[in-house]
């Protein structure tokens, strides 16, 4: 399967390591959700759907640490639908290290189209659907 679409880009701050250091999980977490926006906007998500009351909400995260990012390290995540479902789509991020290509970490996660008044999933939204059926179409 192809890696995907660029989604993001960022550097690991002093900041934004632990003690021990190296990134710290929950900053891991904030860059792939970060991803997660522009690839859902790559979908056709986009603000006029929040306005109607249509959004997404995670169900599942399986995240997999591969190797140490430290401070300095320039970042770059690539996203992909991997799987669509009629309520949900599974996506798959890989996070690597800019300088050496060498994969950091990669998140698998199941998000569902959320309906923001009655907070319960809905089928994905036709064009939603299509776009997620043409990307995991190009991946094969």
């Amino acid at each position: 399967m192809g890696e995907g679409i660029e989604c993001y880009r960022g550097v690991v701050h002093p900041w934004l390591c632990d003690s021990m250091g190296h990134m710290t999980t929950r900053h891991y977490t904030a860059m792939f959700d970060d991803a997660s926006y522009h690839l859902l906007a790559a979908l056709g998500f986009t603000p006029d759907h929040l306005a109607a009351g249509i959004g997404f909400a995670d169900v599942k995260m399986t995240t997999t640490f591969v190797a140490e990012l430290n401070a300095g390290a320039l970042t770059v995540v690539f996203g992909r639908v991997v799987r669509v479902g009629n309520k949900s789509l599974t996506t798959h991020y890989r996070m690597c290290d800019r300088h050496t290509g060498e994969t950091a970490a990669e998140l698998e996660v199941v998000t569902t189209q959320f309906d923001l008044k009655s907070r319960r999933a809905v089928p994905l939204l036709p064009e939603i659907r299509a776009a997620s059926e043409a990307m995991l179409a190009e991946a094969d």
